[in-house]
């Protein structure tokens, strides 16, 4: 629940209370209802305005996870947007290292293997602030183009993530695939391998998450083979 629905059911509860009189109200538990001893009456136009005006700020407010649901789902329709699997199907695999990943687009030819020499486009997501970006290979863009610049490097020379690594596995040229890395194999055990941000905001928000042990610090990646030897 997001402050602002926090502040909205604030302002429709004291709202209510301001037309209930003291000696009409009995506290129930801890659980903030009332039950009313008399009926309330809501004859004079003034009271019959101001509930209903609050009424429909109550009702706003409780929309609104739906509303921030909606929001969060669009935010992932990027690099291999987002697909609802067929009935029964599970949308990830997930391999012995708790790494999760799902294809979006086959791609061809040769295979990334342990030595395999990959350029990759890709972002990066944390899923504890749903979705918020902490890497993205386009702010890396040192002509202003907005091409920004591929991450490169060799498969198992223990510069990047493992886990990014192992679920780069098997992907060909011009592939995408989503990767979920957990904490264990991801920046909660390798803070300081790469991928690291290219900006100052991406760099506050994964520190957000990484320097904060109470936070989960699965991160997600959307990745595309661009070159592969």
């Amino acid at each position: 629940m997001t402050r602002l629905h926090h502040q909205l059911l604030y302002i429709a509860a004291l709202a209510s209370a301001t037309l209930l009189s003291a000696d009409a109200l009995n506290i129930i538990g801890s659980s903030g209802g009332y039950t009313s001893h008399k009926p309330i009456t809501t004859n004079n136009p003034s009271r019959r305005n101001f509930v209903h005006q609050f009424g429909f700020v109550a009702a706003a407010a409780s929309s609104m996870p739906t509303m921030a649901a909606n929001a969060v789902d669009a935010q992932f329709k990027e690099v291999g947007q987002q697909e609802r699997p067929p009935e029964g199907e599970s949308p990830f695999s997930t391999l012995p290292n708790g790494v999760q990943i799902k294809d979006f687009r086959q791609g061809s030819g040769s295979t990334v293997q342990n030595g395999s020499r990959v350029e990759l486009t890709m972002k990066g997501r944390l899923l504890n602030l749903n979705g918020v970006i902490f890497y993205d290979t386009k702010s890396n863009d040192p002509n202003g183009f907005g091409e920004g610049t591929p991450l490169q490097f060799t498969v198992g020379d223990k510069s990047v993530l493992p886990g990014l690594e192992s679920g780069l596995i098997g992907m060909s040229r011009g592939g995408i695939r989503r990767i979920i890395v957990p904490a264990e194999v991801g920046y909660g055990a390798f803070p300081s391998l790469e991928p690291q941000p290219l900006t100052d905001v991406e760099r506050r928000a994964l520190d957000s998450v990484v320097k904060n042990p109470r936070r989960d610090q699965t991160v997600m990646f959307d990745c595309k083979v661009e070159r592969l030897k």
